[in-house]
């Protein structure tokens, strides 16, 4: 298969063939991320993409589950993607399951209309970064986006039809009294969208990122591990959720959670108070752990 520089897709999409539809972020801006710091964004051509996915077909045969790529091909014209997921589902008779990446701004600039006819067309969930529901956090990390823009991206998926990933970020307000602003606004934000699944992520420092030459700097500190602890329990406390999947077993968490909210909201809440309460740090993956 042939890719452009390094290319990433969220857990869940482990098994699926990744198509990489643009070559970077068209965002690219946020201040803890470092994905994309090596590539200039632009739309792969049509004819590059078919190419790839009758390599695919040769190479792999049939497909349960296929991820476009890069940062935010959901900025691609809706036409293209429309085409892509015809070559896709034509190509692949088992096809199943389409995902993407997507920015706020790429939802927000599409009219409902067109996210409803990608979903008819057979794109199935959207992947959005939200990370923090702290307005002055937002505006601080160069999201791009206001919270209330956010949740209007947010629902605007959700309204199409398409199943909603969101991922949040423990630890981006640093040790800092925020922190707990941080924790709640960001519930806050969630029970304003809703979305199907929630992935917490702790953030962990990149170089070539304006975060870590803030913290080289002596400007920002990371929250020691009871901390993000503490901030994910406050989080999950506020969460007023209906039919949500909830994880933070990603390889950056301290502690691997996963469970149904609200059916396991009290479950969880009494895992992470146990652990705090013991205050003992062999209860958490090591450190050499979360950089896998």
């Amino acid at each position: 298969m042939r890719y452009e520089g390094n290319v990433f897709r969220p857990p869940s999409e482990a098994r699926s063939y990744i198509l990489q539809c643009t070559v970077g972020c068209s965002h690219n801006r946020c201040t803890f991320c470092s994905m994309y710091k090596d590539k200039k964004y632009r739309v792969r051509s049509m004819e590059e993409i078919k190419a790839d996915i009758s390599m695919a077909r040769l190479y792999y045969g049939n497909l349960l589950k296929v991820f476009l790529a890069d940062g935010d091909a959901l900025a691609m014209e809706t036409s293209d993607l429309l085409e892509i997921l015809k070559e896709l589902y034509s190509s692949f008779p088992s096809l199943k399951h389409v995902g993407i990446y997507a920015s706020p701004d790429s939802i927000l600039k599409k009219e409902l209309s067109d996210l409803q006819e990608l979903k008819a067309a057979g794109l199935t969930i959207a992947y959005l970064g939200v990370e923090t529901g702290d307005a002055q956090l937002l505006k601080a990390i160069k999201k791009g986006v206001t919270y209330d823009e956010m949740v209007e991206a947010g629902r605007k998926i959700r309204e199409a039809g398409i199943l909603l990933s969101v991922t949040v970020l423990l630890g981006l307000a640093g040790r800092t009294p925020q922190a707990v602003t941080h924790a709640r606004e960001t519930a806050r934000i969630l029970n304003d969208i809703n979305p199907d699944y929630i992935g917490a992520l702790t953030l962990m420092l990149e170089p070539r990122t304006e975060l870590y030459k803030r913290c080289q700097k002596g400007e920002f500190e990371l929250p020691e591990p009871f901390e993000i602890l503490d901030e994910l329990r406050i989080m999950i406390d506020n969460l007023e959720l209906q039919g949500t999947e909830f994880r933070s077993n990603h390889a950056s968490n301290y502690l691997a959670i996963k469970g149904r909210l609200p059916e396991d909201k009290d479950k969880i809440l009494t895992l992470i108070n146990n652990i705090i309460n013991k205050n003992d740090r062999d209860y958490l993956r090591p450190d050499y752990l979360r950089a896998l």
